[in-house]
């Protein structure tokens, strides 16, 4: 593939590299069997013009004319937010590394559990929540994963019993819930009973800022460009 070719396919930075993609997503995002033989003839040649084979490059790079210019204003707010919204996304897409999880995995031994802390990608933040059923602040706070899981779902949630790990003498109930933060195999965060830092009657968005708080929890997943669409029209 040449360099000419590599440019026309690819998502372009700066100002000619912008004004080129915007030429390829107006026509997509346009209605063109509605639209008048000129301007579908206009958006045609704004999009994929036909070039010589001598200045081929200088033709994909030209300046915007004005009846591009004037093309562009007409009914543009939608198509601008659809355009913004894509270009976030593939911004979002290309900085996102690492494995997705949307849930939390319940863990069925000490073994496990230290599988998961050495295996896992080093990008990726791995909470562990300790617990013990019938202890004040567990079974709320495992609820409070649950949720958090799907909001954050680069963020690996785990849980497992205390008895269950094999240190139920290590993790007392006076200790309990306790949340260990794990990143690139090394400990990062260690918070025994927990729930401490918290109120009586805590929810998921009060775990979220605690652990915020610590700078242990990455930006927020963008919302697809499809979801947001969908919000517009309703």
């Amino acid at each position: 593939m040449s360099l000419l070719d590599l440019e026309e396919t690819a998502t372009h930075t700066g100002p000619k590299g912008v004004i080129n993609d915007w030429r390829r997503f107006k026509l997509e995002s346009m209605d063109q069997e509605n639209l008048p033989p000129a301007k579908r003839e206009l958006l045609r040649q704004m999009s994929s013009p036909q070039k010589p084979k001598d200045d081929s490059k200088a033709n994909l790079n030209r300046k915007m004319s004005v009846q591009e210019y004037e093309l562009l204003k007409e009914e543009d707010e939608g198509c601008l937010k659809q355009y913004r919204r894509r270009c976030m996304q593939e911004m979002h897409d290309k900085l996102s590394i690492g494995p997705k999880f949307g849930g939390v995995h319940d863990l069925d031994s000490g073994e496990t559990f230290l599988e998961i802390i050495e295996k896992e990608h080093h990008s990726t933040v791995v909470i562990v929540l300790i617990y013990k059923n019938g202890v004040k602040g567990c079974e709320q706070l495992n609820t409070c994963l649950d949720c958090l899981a799907t909001e954050y779902p680069s963020v690996k949630f785990c849980r497992i019993d205390a008895v269950t790990s094999g240190a139920a003498e290590r993790f007392s109930d006076e200790v309990l819930p306790t949340l260990l933060v794990y990143k690139a195999g090394e400990l990062i965060g260690n918070f025994l009973a927990c729930t401490q830092n918290l109120t009586e009657e805590f929810f998921a968005t009060d775990v979220e800022a605690f652990l915020n708080s610590y700078g242990l929890l990455p930006e927020k997943e963008l919302p697809g460009v499809e979801d947001e669409e969908e919000n517009d029209v309703e």
